[in-house]
């Protein structure tokens, strides 16, 4: 079929926002119990609901919590380490009350905890003792902020969690040793981010359950140490960035070993609790994840010998690794394949997929290929994942140059993924260029370049996701009068940041984005109560600067249109950062929508809301860079345009 000649930006495309609600899910955690499979299920069809599922030796796939039940904690809001399965009985966090249930096979859930202000996660089962060993993180007192501390909750339910480890501002990573002699633990305190500065800990267990005797293994100051594991034979495994890269290490005797001592991360940043990046097949070998230059790769590392092979797979991205002798499991993901759930035998390497993300089939010519870049910025070089208009049906008039839509990731400690977005390709295929940019700060390229947002935060981001987009209109790829900049939470800081204080884009959306630092200074909750010590600088001693930093107060600067959507439960960015926004521009007559939702916090799982967010977002634009949609979409309420 002869392809139509039509404007960049009005193609029609099979990728709707009906499709990517409707057939995607999210995968998560991983879980291996004997022979059995599970893993967690976002559906954004159910409001987005996080349901267990679990696949038996024969193959049989079923969900495992019933209706009425979300597992999900509330642990430093992001969550994360959910559940646990031991011997076929789950043990799971409820999103609804908090509260620990047991559910033993083919029976309802119960509850072990009281229904009081606390939350639980990454837990871990202490057979001998007959407890649960978890974090916890306690809402019950008056203070200002939360404690958080390591707790045991017996299996009798409904006790008093009894404090095994507490004094300090976070805890996480709870590990028993093989005999239940010993638990490791991960510790680190305000104002430091785990990615900054976290610490290694090893207590002995006592015949009453207590813990004493404890001992630092490794991290401290300017180290950043993650994910502790035991081995069959008691050696403690974890990875550290002592080296400026999260490499693997495993403690020998008083010293500790890097194993991997090579420029690439084998680590990512704790974010949500339990996160899995390696596993120990044997006592001769560990399976582990490691990226270089934004790309994941699964390899078999020979412990006594350090030789590092890796295994030819079609993945870009891997995460929620687990690992039992002869068998690997994990979500891989690739630029234009969507997010597999994955076992890899690892005798014969055979793979067997037992879930993907989407069962959707679409040609390939509707797929835009990613491309990786590289370009010059301010503080030497950046990178991002370039994805050029694609569209089999379509080409665009001779001459003209497609707009270009920059995202900006959360975070913003973080990165971009390489796994196939639809969302990503819902712009694409209408003849939208996306420029999605891993921006000084972000991680995978080592803690020098994550480090060069310090202080800095607001500048560089800023720089980069500008330079970025210059860098294509110097290639000719994307045209110069039709640039706009996207991102969610702190990559809706950027945004502002560059719509305000940058006059390289024409338009911008903002999720759930930060406008007002200071505000989020004295209103966010715990986890990131001092994040912006190190991104900005102490408040309110440096409060000049968070003011000369706030989109908020520089109102005047904007000379565009923002389109904002936010969550009304949002407790990490208040709706109020929307609001004081929203008001600014209003007052100064430029267009401006306010698109909220009643019951999304941060981040919108609801399939109702992502198709309303998306469709708006691109009716904005439409109307800014006066292109016709060859879609029906759902219009909303512009101000002053």
């Amino acid at each position: 079929m002869t392809a139509k000649v039509a404007p960049y930006g009005s193609w029609k495309s099979p990728i709707t926002t009906d499709l990517i609600t409707g057939t995607i899910i999210g995968l998560g955690q991983i879980v291996i119990d004997g022979d059995d499979i599970y893993w967690s299920e976002l559906r954004p069809t159910e409001k987005g609901r996080n349901v267990i599922v679990r696949c038996a030796p024969d193959g049989n796939i079923c969900d495992v919590t019933p209706d009425g039940f979300n597992v999900r904690t509330r642990v430093h809001e992001y969550g994360g380490g959910a559940y646990f399965v031991i011997d076929g009985v789950v043990y799971f966090s409820n999103f609804a009350d908090q509260r620990l249930y047991c559910q033993n096979r083919n029976a309802e859930p119960h509850a072990l905890t009281r229904e009081v202000a606390m939350r639980y996660g990454d837990g871990i089962l202490d057979a001998q003792r007959q407890r649960i060993i978890c974090v916890c993180e306690d809402h019950t007192a008056e203070a200002r902020e939360p404690i958080n501390k390591l707790v045991a909750i017996n299996l009798a339910g409904n006790l008093e969690p009894e404090t095994l480890v507490s004094g300090n501002d976070f805890y996480t990573s709870p590990r028993l040793s093989p005999d239940g002699s010993q638990l490791a633990w991960l510790t680190w305190n305000h104002p430091k981010m785990p990615w900054d500065s976290a610490e290694l800990w090893v207590g002995e267990i006592q015949s009453d359950g207590s813990i004493s005797h404890t001992r630092k293994i490794a991290g401290g100051t300017n180290e950043s140490v993650c994910q502790p594991e035991w081995s069959t034979d008691g050696t403690l495994y974890f990875i550290l960035d002592r080296t400026g890269w999260w490499n693997l290490y495993r403690t020998t005797g008083d010293d500790i070993e890097n194993l991997t001592p090579i420029a690439a991360e084998f680590g990512k940043p704790q974010w949500i609790l339990g996160t899995s990046t390696y596993g120990i097949e044997s006592e001769n070998r560990i399976i582990c994840s490691y990226t270089s230059l934004g790309t994941w790769k699964l390899a078999s590392l020979d412990i006594g010998s350090g030789k590092l092979e890796t295994f030819d797979l079609p993945y870009t991205e891997i995460s929620s690794l687990q690992v039992v002798p002869g068998k690997v499991v994990f979500n891989g993901g690739a630029p234009t394949q969507p997010t597999e759930l994955v076992v890899l035998d690892l005798v014969t390497l055979n793979r067997t997929v037992l879930r993907r993300t989407s069962d959707i089939k679409l040609e390939t010519g509707y797929l835009s290929q990613a491309e990786g870049i590289e370009f010059p910025t301010t503080s030497g070089n950046a990178y991002a994942i370039f994805y050029p208009p694609q569209n089999q049906d379509y080409i665009a008039p001779e001459g003209e140059k497609p707009p270009l839509l920059v995202k900006s990731h959360g975070g913003p400690t973080a990165a971009t993924s390489t796994s196939l977005s639809l969302n990503i390709q819902y712009w694409t295929s209408r003849g939208i260029a996306v420029l999605d940019v891993n921006y000084g700060g972000s991680t995978g390229y080592g803690r020098e370049y994550r480090q060069r947002l310090e202080g800095n935060w607001g500048v560089v981001d800023v720089d980069d996701c500008v330079n970025g987009a210059k860098y294509l209109v110097q290639q000719g790829l994307v045209d110069p009068n039709r640039l706009a900049i996207s991102g969610g939470s702190a990559g809706g800081y950027t945004t502002l940041c560059a719509l305000t204080f940058r006059d390289t884009f024409k338009a911008g959306a903002s999720y759930y984005g930060v406008s007002d630092l200071e505000a989020l200074a004295r209103d966010t909750h715990k986890f990131e109560s001092r994040y912006l010590d190190g991104l900005i600088g102490a408040y309110p001693q440096m409060k000049d600067l968070y003011i000369q930093r706030s989109p908020v107060h520089f109102t005047k600067n904007l000379a565009c249109p923002v389109i904002f959507f936010q969550g009304l439960e949002d407790k990490i960015v208040p709706p109020n950062q929307a609001e004081m926004m929203v008001k600014a521009l209003q007052e100064k007559a430029l267009p401006v929508a306010y698109v909220t939702f009643a019951e999304e916090q941060h981040g919108f799982r609801s399939a109702e809301n992502i198709k309303s967010a998306l469709e708006g977002e691109i009716y904005f634009y439409s109307r800014v860079f006066n292109f016709d949609l060859a879609d029906n979409v759902q219009t909303i309420k512009i101000n002053n345009l």
